[in-house]
């Protein structure tokens, strides 16, 4: 599939840096640690994780791995490190990384080049695709999360959903062609990405029922009250209401 490689501003924003979401002296994982050290801009995570799935060696038989519970779906290329496990009923279809302690539950559902960090928990109906999730990230109810990227210890509530799809400028194609663009200090900054759900830093609670909208930037330990919808960007420690 062709890359999508976001744009690099001539003039970096920080509140567009990973760091400004993820703490990386926290991440366990030296592979999302290096993905994260790698992207200049949290824009080109999406990218970034794809790459490096398919960069990775298959697992050597009988080498260490992690737990596929019979009645588990796996297919397509999906590796699953040692300590990870996807329960029965679960569906992965890669590629996917599944990284040490995450548990994809039963009623679970990963697909398509995502990441799902250290010790992340998925659970029934819960659907993750085209993401990056950090590590120790909560998706144990039902909702989708989306071409997004979610820090550490981020807690997803019950039928919680990113929007990664602009329906602005007339019929909706498949595959999507307007580029999603978010706007800080009445700036419009191109993603790069025709999909763009969120970004999500590190400890932020989302509240059930929440959607978020396409292109939302929420920094890490923002307070989500109760709302309908959430868009735009919030800057770290803040309160959305």
């Amino acid at each position: 599939m062709p890359k999508q490689n976001a744009p690099v501003p001539d003039r970096l924003d920080r509140r567009t840096a990973p760091s400004y979401y993820v703490d990386v002296r926290q991440v366990t994982d030296p592979l999302v640690r290096q993905l994260l050290g790698s992207c200049p801009s949290v824009f080109g995570l999406k990218a970034a994780a794809a790459e490096l799935i398919a960069d990775l060696p298959d697992p050597s038989p009988g080498g260490a791995a992690g737990t596929v519970e019979p009645g588990a779906e796996v297919r397509g290329r999906v590796i699953v490190a040692p300590g990870a496990v996807i329960a029965r009923g679960a569906s992965v279809i890669g590629p996917v990384l599944v990284c040490a302690g995450a548990v994809v539950g039963a009623g679970a559902r990963v697909r398509d080049n995502t990441v799902i960090g250290p010790d992340c928990r998925i659970g029934f109906g819960a659907e993750v695709t085209r993401s990056l999730l950090v590590g120790r990230v909560l998706m144990k109810h039902a909702g989708f999360v989306g071409d997004s990227v979610l820090g550490l210890g981020v807690n997803i509530g019950a039928f919680v959903s990113t929007t990664g799809l602009r329906i602005t400028s007339g019929p909706v194609t498949e595959p999507a062609v307007e580029e999603i663009c978010v706007r800080l200090d009445g700036r419009r900054l191109a993603t790069g990405q025709t999909k763009f759900g969120a970004v999500i830093g590190d400890g932020v609670v989302v509240p059930a029922g929440t959607v978020l909208q396409p292109g939302t930037l929420v920094g890490a330990h923002s307070l989500l009250h109760p709302r309908t919808q959430v868009g735009g960007f919030l800057p770290a420690g803040s309160q959305g209401r």
